[in-house]
């Protein structure tokens, strides 16, 4: 059966085209989520991140933000050029519409973006948005074909629910804190993880959520906490701690139960990782790295149980060899052996990492302040087009044009951004 569209011209089958296996297109598929419009009350990191990656994927994202200040993550610094760093980061390719939804008038203007749109995300604090009428539950029972996604730091019941939760204190309700530094000293993770943990569950259950709309005809309700997403992601140390009884201890760069594995400085001030996985790979280090062929077989070294039995003898023979070696020369050494190694990178290397660039990872997106050098989005799609890497927004940038689509007149606008309900 040909399920074609009248006037659909056939197409030569391929072994490399995209898409359909043997199949090949004369022009590429559209974005996966274009024709989508999500409406997003969001702040901070979590749900703008969410809401990014539906709109790198083609969706029309409408940024709903307070009229004074709008998201507060736009004053967290000015290293992008004048705007923050955060934001930069999180909220490409959206309009920003300046709304006060404490105002009647400004929860009619956004009931009426909902009425046409395929998505909702919201993280508010706990009990904001149901105060609104915003919550997941009686969003999806007004508007039946709407995926609603509540955000919140420890969900919407339980002893936690209505307690605060910045990225650092569901690190460390979490436990990522308790496995993460040196023996002496817990140190929080680098980066927000439980925002981007959160982020991705939202991304990821938003998209399950329109596949089932597809079969359904109904979106629906979608919860993430960060509590829950970073539980998840401690899968290891908290499966190991429940079924072993032993919580793994901080090792630093080092591994509780592998030697040598770490990072090791070297002649000109840089750090070099490496990771032997087994006595063989040991063998081949100390012949080919270390120049010390006499410990490819020593009982002290010749087995991972004895290098880490020893390894503050490991280490210092590792540290002592590298030492005498440059960064590029060392790991020259490493991978001619076959082990497994890395430069410990600052930010600043990884902006000018060569296989970032080899790669043709970075573009720039447009911003208030200019254009801003960003990487383009994790999620690859060969055959298909570039992915969606719109303007960074300025604050209610596109308040009255999209007010002006729902029909507004220019009477109103005026005499709602007079009364403070848009910016």
């Amino acid at each position: 059966m040909d399920n074609r569209a009248p006037g659909t011209p056939e197409t030569p089958d391929s072994a490399d085209g995209p898409g359909e296996p043997g199949r090949s297109y004369a022009e590429p598929p559209p974005l996966p989520l274009a024709g989508l419009t999500v409406v997003a009350v969001e702040q901070a990191v979590s749900a703008p991140f969410a809401t990014r990656q539906l709109a790198d994927l083609g969706a029309r994202v409408i940024k709903v933000e307070r009229p004074d200040g709008g998201d507060f993550a736009r004053g967290y610094d000015t290293a992008a050029g004048g705007m923050a760093s955060h934001f930069v980061w999180a909220n490409r390719g959206k309009e920003s519409l300046a709304l006060d939804l404490k105002d009647p008038r400004g929860r009619e203007v956004l009931h009426g973006l909902l009425a046409d749109a395929d998505v909702f995300v919201q993280n508010l604090a706990q009990g904001a948005a149901a105060r609104l009428g915003l919550d997941a539950a009686a969003l999806c029972a007004r508007y039946p074909r709407l995926v609603a996604v509540d955000i919140s730091g420890y969900g919407p019941e339980g002893p936690y629910a209505h307690k605060r939760a910045y990225d650092m204190l569901v690190q460390c309700e979490a436990g990522l804190v308790s496995v993460t530094g040196t023996p002496e000293r817990p140190v929080k993770a680098g980066i927000p993880a439980a925002d981007i943990a959160a982020a991705m569950y939202a991304f990821s259950g938003v998209l399950a959520a329109l596949l089932r709309r597809g079969t359904t005809g109904r979106g629906g309700p979608v919860e993430v906490s960060m509590l829950d997403a970073l539980a998840e992601w401690m899968g290891h140390p908290l499966h190991h701690t429940m079924h072993g009884g032993e919580q793994p201890v901080r090792t630093g760069l080092a591994h509780a139960v592998i030697a040598p594995y770490d990072a090791y400085a070297t002649a000109d001030g840089d750090r070099v990782l490496l990771s032997v996985q087994n006595d063989r790979e040991w063998r081949r280090l100390a012949l080919m790295v270390l120049e010390r062929p006499d410990l490819a077989e020593d009982p002290a070294y010749a087995t991972n149980a004895a290098r880490t039995r020893g390894r503050e003898k490991t280490d210092a023979v590792v540290a002592e060899a590298l030492g005498r070696l440059g960064a590029d020369e060392a790991i020259g050494r490493l991978e001619a052996a076959g082990i497994a190694c890395a430069r410990l990178n600052s930010v600043a290397r990884l902006a000018a990492h060569p296989q970032l660039e080899a790669r043709d990872r970075w573009r720039e997106v447009t911003s208030p302040v200019g254009p801003l050098r960003a990487l383009l989005p994790p999620i690859v799609l060969p055959g298909g087009p570039q992915p969606c890497m719109g303007a960074v927004p300025g604050l209610g940038e596109h308040t009255d044009a999209l007010l002006r689509a729902l029909g507004m007149t220019d009477a109103q606008v005026s005499a709602l951004r007079r009364d403070g309900v848009i910016a």
